[in-house]
């Protein structure tokens, strides 16, 4: 049965026990019944600020009980949602405004200067809560991309708002399922999967900001079932003393999806080891919805490094050389995508066009191989490829060996320039506390010498002050690289070589 998102807490409070809870944030539970009479009190105190249907609502709110109350009210009105960072700089976030054109601002920072926006601690005080009859939205989100790196684009998804409440949720997720979310619901996946499990009638615990302690404390108090983190996150619980991962019963999660950014093989080995193959999957995509494929941890174990095989009713994709023909199993080239229903079916952007071949099929910028069995491996974004002495080095690779440093919390590569082979590797990297940096920089090319060949190896490394990814796993490398340019050119000494 199709249901409108705008009434999926109105039938799930009618079709539940009455104290079922919906969503909860820091302990603060939100019932179907408190879901929908909130949702219902923003949407007509949206309409009193101008929001009609067919309009955008943009959504500068942190992970909180009020930003689902806030995404139905918004469905509510016919409106399409899009979810911004509420700490996005001003400039970055009047070049998304200038694209998407939003009829209301919800939360986001005082300095955005939005034409009509409510703040953060907004409380839709004196309006009914009633129920509202309006039309279905055309686009049930509106995801962004880009930002200070390059003009914005808004990725307007082609699925209209409802919801099929018969057919079986997405990514192994069952009716009724109780989800931990620890990433921000600004980005994607986190936004895509949480209300997903509400369209099915489950729940979502919520994580205001990611801590791996708690995390864990969450899914045995809850006792939850399914979860998607990105591979920083399973490396900041792996890196947790071992009695305090083993404090807490897990006992009651099914599901592990990891996504977003690449996986060091021997991270997922140990969480493989840790909880099971059958319980560990991961999910290659992009927002567009082009293609994407799925690997159970079973199969991993089979095809090593492997994001798995294309389902042909979800989609089909081909490696492609630079000379525009497909390559040999095996050959890396560019991956293209083509969507079951036919190219140009699942999105468009709003403030920038696809890479699409005249042939309609499309691009993200992603390198890849196929082996022998049609499993599909990663290399990197083109942009980010590192050409050093006529070799091509992908970032993600070398990241991934260094954090197999036991003092390594998280790395980002760039190629600096030089002379001689063009580039050079440079490591910014995210030490535990209480390390030793001239000691963790030293010990780094013993680390390395059994995961990447010699050229691969980074030859200068940099503390980084502070988090080098956010809770998403994102990092914005190319703003990384030309700040270091930048300092290169000013003079500045920034480079520690490891000890030979």
């Amino acid at each position: 049965m199709l249901l409108p998102l705008a009434d999926v807490p109105r039938w799930y409070a009618e079709h539940k026990p009455r104290d079922t809870v919906a969503v909860r944030h820091d302990g603060q539970e939100l019932t179907w019944e408190a879901l929908e009479r909130g949702a219902n009190r923003r949407a007509r105190a949206f309409a009193d600020r101008g929001v009609k249907a067919g309009d955008f609502v943009a959504i500068g709110l942190p992970n909180s009980n009020a930003f689902y109350e806030t995404s139905f009210a918004v469905w509510k009105l016919g409106a399409t949602p899009t979810s911004l960072s509420h700490r996005l700089p001003r400039g970055e976030v009047a070049g998304i405004l200038e694209v998407l054109k939003p009829a209301l601002v919800v939360g986001g920072e005082p300095d955005w200067n939005a034409p009509n926006a409510v703040p953060q601690t907004f409380e839709p005080e004196g309006f009914s809560d009633e129920p509202l009859d309006r039309p279905v939205a055309r686009y049930w989100k509106a995801m962004t991309s880009g930002g200070s790196t390059g003009r914005p684009k808004i990725i307007l998804d082609h699925n209209p708002a409802v919801t099929d409440i018969d057919a079986a949720p997405i990514l192994g997720m069952q009716h009724g399922m109780a989800l931990l979310n620890p990433g921000p619901l600004y980005h994607n996946a986190p936004f895509l999967v949480t209300h997903t499990a509400l369209f099915a009638g489950g729940s979502v615990t919520g994580m205001k900001k990611f801590d791996a302690a708690e995390a864990l404390r969450l899914i045995d108090t809850y006792k939850l079932e399914w979860v998607n983190f990105v591979p920083t996150m399973m490396h900041r619980i792996w890196a947790l003393p071992e009695d305090v991962r083993a404090r807490h019963d897990l006992s009651s999660l099914k599901i592990v999806f990891h996504m977003a950014a690449p996986m060091p093989p021997w991270l997922k080995e140990r969480w493989i080891e840790w909880l099971g193959p059958e319980r560990i999957f991961e999910l290659y995509g992009g927002t567009e919805r082009q293609g994407s494929t799925v690997i159970s941890g079973t199969e991993w174990l089979a095809h090593k490094g492997s994001v798995g095989k294309p389902d042909p009713a979800v989609c089909s994709i081909r490696i492609i050389g630079e000379d525009g023909k497909d390559v040999a199993p095996g050959e890396t080239g560019e991956i293209y995508f083509m969507p079951a229903a036919g190219s140009g079916s699942t999105y468009h952007y709003l403030g920038a066009n696809p890479k699409r071949r005249n042939d309609g099929w499309e691009s993200i910028g992603d390198v890849g191989r196929f082996d022998a069995d049609g499993y599909l491996y990663l290399g990197d974004r083109l942009s980010d490829m590192i050409l050093r002495g006529g070799a091509n080095i992908y970032p993600a690779e070398v990241e991934a060996a260094v954090v197999a440093h036991p003092d390594v919390r998280s790395s980002i590569v760039v190629g600096l320039p030089d002379t001689e082979l063009g580039s050079r590797l440079h490591a910014i990297i995210e030490i535990k506390e209480g390390a030793d940096p001239k000691a963790v920089i030293d010990g780094m090319n013993a680390v390395l010498a059994d995961l990447l060949s010699r050229n691969k190896h980074p030859e200068s490394y940099e503390i980084a002050d502070g988090s080098l990814r956010d809770d998403s796993g994102k990092a914005r490398r190319t703003l990384l690289r030309d700040e270091r340019l930048g300092w290169l050119k000013a003079g500045r000494d920034f480079r520690v070589r490891p000890q030979r």
